[in-house]
This record gives C-alpha cells, structure tokens and sequence, in this order.
C-alpha cells in the first residue's frame, strides 16, 4: 500500500465528499423505495463506516456483500471506502459453488447477507455473517446520531474493491481495483460519455458487476442522480423510466431487446431518454433501429472494455452514428496498441490482439499470480503495465478501434478463419430472430447455433445461406423458448454448451 499525501479527488469516498461540497440538497440516489441527496447519501456512508469500525474492521479488510443493489448497498460503498476497507459486493444469485471459493479467496473479516443469502454464507464459514435488517437498523441509529469518522490514512493505491468476474476459468477470479485507478476511470467515463448534472442514470445493473457499480460513481462526478432499478419488475420497466425522468440507460442486448419490445406496446409519451450505452456484446442494428424509433433523438453509443481496465474505448455520443464498426476512442489519457504474437505494433488497419496502457489499467488479480502475469504485463523497453486484452482488433488511421472478436471467439472451420460474431450477427439479421449465440467446433460438437425464435431451425439455416459463405453455416441450429444468459446479461455458453451433450445433430 502507497504512503504520502494523496488527493481527496483520488479516492472513492472524496468522489462523495466532492459533491457534497459543491450539490448537498442535490439528488444523488433513487431506488423503488425512496431517493437520497448528496447530503443524506454521505451522512449514511459515514454511519456504515462507523458501524464497520466497531466489528473491528479496519484498513486492508475485506467485507463480503451479498446483497440486492440499493441505496444503503451505495451507502456501504463509500463507507467502507472511508474506513479503508475493501469492498467485495457479489452478485445475490451466486450459488454456493462459487461462494466457497470467493470466501476462500478473499478471505474476508465479515460478510453481509439478506436473509436469504446471510444463512447461505453462514453455511460455509466460520466468519462473522451479519444479516442486513439488523445491521441497517444499527446504522440507523449511528446516523440518527450524527455519527462521523475521523479521516482515515487511505491511500489512492489501496483496494477500493474486488470485482469477481468469470471468463476463461472454472471459478471466479477478482479484479484488484485501487482507489486511483477507479477514480481515473470514473472521471474519464463521465468525461467522454459527457453526462451531466441534470441527467437521470436509470441503472438496471448490479454493484456486483462493473457496469452498475461505476455508475455509481459516474453519477456523482456528474452532480447528477443515479436510479437503481435491479429490482424493478421487467413489466414496468418502461414506465419506470418515465416516472424517473430516466435521460441516460445503460444496456446490454438482451435489456435492449426489453425495452423495444416494452416501448413497441406502450401508450404512454417516451422516458426523455437521450442517451444508451451498450457494453457486454454488440447491440444488433435492428435493435440500434428500433431504439432510435421509440425514443426519437437518442444516441446509441458503442463502447469496448475489460473490468481489468474498466472501459478502454468509447464512441463519442455526437458519432453514434458514423463509422459502422467501430467501437470508439480511447478514453482520455489512455492508449490502445494493437501487437502481433511478437509484440511489435501492426499497422493501420490489421488485426492484431487489443492491448491497453494507461492510469486505468488494474494491477492484477487478487491472490492468482499466473493469471495477472498473462493479462498484466510490463513493457521491457518503458516499464509500462498493459493489459493484454485477449481480444482481437484493428485501429483505423484516426484512432478508432474495431472490435473482431475475443480469442474464443477466433477458430478455423473447413479451412477458413471466422468468428462466433459475424455469425450471431448474420442470425440476428434474420427477421423473426431475438437472440443467437454461436459455439465454435469442438470434439464434441460440430459449429453450432441457438437463436429465441418462433423460427423453425431449418429456416434459420436457410436464411444463414443467403448471409454466410457455406463454410460459415452452423451445422447445428437449435430453437430455445427461454436463452441462459449469465449474471450480468451475456451469453451463457457453458449452459448452452451443455445442451448440446450427445448431440451429433
């Protein structure tokens, strides 16, 4: 951990303490059950702090939330942030599976569940597990109290949070993210997004995931307030954007396809929505199309990122419409290389695999050596850490990168180089098609496709042929009711990959 004077500005908490000072009646918070300001969002930080001191928790602790997101589970975030400790928020659907291994992880001083989840978590360890009413309550009362902690000695290079992902391992691995770096990627987010102070951020994503956590502190560097709506029924989603007076939404597909399909059905005047932003998978055009025609005048803006470095390109809102493609520009003060296997720069417009440098660049994973030292590595000639993305793209001569697909996604089939993302992009050009998810060829399986469609799957395939070369045309094509999606609204493909057990057809 780093020692000497650090800025307010660099460290979670001073994010807070920053809008405090310049907006404190502003509002800062929403959920379904009611709305904070600034004032009130600061004053409840300080009182989990102080509860959290009490339990004897203190710098360099991990605390383990398995909660719901929601206005005390942001109070919580700058709390611990303000004692030092780090925050571990998990996502409350994770199964006790990969519990057991996050538990024994991060080895955490205490850990916070609802009521469903605090007995889950007691099941598997012997640490403290404090259900949430009652630790609430006792928050309750500190900040009735007025309750404050004194300044703590944090330092912008401590653990502000773990962020638990999966990917290419079996069992969840944690982003290690520092205060600084999460306070530079916040800050150069806000800028290139250019929220502002009177927007609504309706927030559909859990802290557990980067995606809704940053949002968090998004919507404070912007003055602006944020809704928390991970509890909101999807059936009243659209009206809750227009009650909210939601002007920004972030997405993924599968909530973009809710929201038309929601949008398409309703009476009532459009949410005065003017910006979308899409990360996790690239949104169809259709989709893009139909977004635009629900809410008239929106910006649908692309972006590329890794938790590992937050986000690393976003399109600039004013050119969502220009350069099909491309995924945008680096955020301000970072740089995007593009390397071959020798780790020399390719030129304009070759593909090569995406590689990251700059402040927002994380360092590393927590406690998994050899995996930090794949992804995070330093430059021999400037001792710089870059982040080796694993995904594959070109940079075009102003800059602009173009996404081709992730290692998984890469393979060769009857001799010719593609990738799973031209071919769900060709399916979900297919009238009639709402989701699709390609899986490369393996031993167990030829190239295979699930689509949600009423389409029959010899359709989708002869709808594939008049799109793809031959070589390209799954083998297999399968038609599900219900598409797995994973936690944070991706494609499922180990479930999907499972269907397909025996399967020769």
């Amino acid at each position: 951990m780093n020692s000497g004077p650090v800025s307010r500005s660099e460290l979670v908490h001073g994010l807070l303490d920053d809008a405090l000072a310049e907006v404190p009646e502003a509002p800062a918070v929403r959920d379904a059950a009611g709305a904070w300001t600034y004032r009130e969002l600061a004053a409840y930080s300080h009182a989990f702090a102080c509860w959290l001191h009490g339990q004897g928790v203190r710098r360099g602790d991990r605390i383990v939330l398995q909660l719901p997101t929601g206005r005390e589970l942001a109070a919580m975030f700058y709390g611990a942030s303000r004692l030092g400790a780090v925050f571990v928020p998990l996502n409350p659907s994770m199964k006790a599976f990969h519990l057991r291994h996050v538990i024994d992880n991060c080895e955490p001083v205490l850990l916070l569940g609802d009521a469903a989840s605090a007995q889950r978590l007691g099941e598997l360890t012997g640490r403290p597990v404090h259900e949430a009413a009652g630790v609430w309550a006792a928050v309750e009362q500190l900040h009735a109290g007025g309750a404050r902690l004194e300044d703590q000695p944090v330092q912008a290079g401590d653990v502000a949070t773990l962020i638990y992902t999966s990917g290419s391992t079996a069992a969840p691995k944690a982003v290690i993210c520092p205060h600084a770096q999460v306070a530079f990627a916040s800050r150069a987010l806000t800028e290139a997004l250019g929220y502002r102070p009177d927007d609504v951020v309706f927030c559909r994503f859990p802290m557990s995931w980067d995606y809704g956590l940053y949002k968090v502190l998004m919507t404070c560097l912007a003055r602006c307030e944020i809704v928390l709506a991970d509890r909101d029924s999807d059936l009243v989603l659209v009206r809750r954007m227009r009650e909210t007076g939601a002007t920004v939404v972030p997405l993924v597909p599968s909530l973009a396809s809710m929201i038309v399909t929601l949008a398409q059905r309703d009476t009532e005047p459009a949410a005065p929505v003017r910006l979308f932003t899409n990360t996790g998978a690239a949104l169809p055009q259709a989709t893009i199309d139909a977004l635009r025609a629900q809410f008239p005048g929106v910006r649908v803006v692309r972006q590329y990122g890794q938790t590992e470095a937050k986000r690393i390109t976003v399109m600039p809102p004013q050119e969502d419409g220009e350069r099909p493609g491309a995924v945008g520009l680096p955020l301000p003060g970072t740089r995007v290389l593009i390397l071959d296997a020798d780790g020399a720069e390719v030129p304009v417009g070759e593909v090569g695999e995406i590689v990251a440098a700059g402040p927002h660049v994380m360092p590393g994973y927590w406690r998994s050596p050899e995996l930090s030292a794949k992804a995070f590595r330093t430059d021999p000639l400037s001792g710089e850490r870059r982040l080796h993305t694993g995904d594959y793209g070109s940079l075009d001569a102003d800059g602009y990168l173009y996404f081709e697909g992730r290692r998984d996604d890469m393979f060769k089939r009857k001799g010719f180089r593609m990738s799973t993302l031209e071919i769900e992009g060709a399916a979900m050009d297919i009238p009639g098609v709402r989701a699709a998810a390609a899986l490369p060829p393996s031993e167990a399986h030829d190239l295979a496709l699930f689509v949600e469609s009423d389409l029959p799957p010899r359709t989708v395939l002869k709808e594939l042929t008049q799109r793809l070369e031959p070589a390209k045309v799954p083998a297999i094509c399968r038609v599900l009711s219900d598409f797995p999606l994973t936690q944070h609204g991706k494609n499922a493909r180990r479930e999907l990959a499972l269907l397909l057990e025996g399967s020769t057809r």
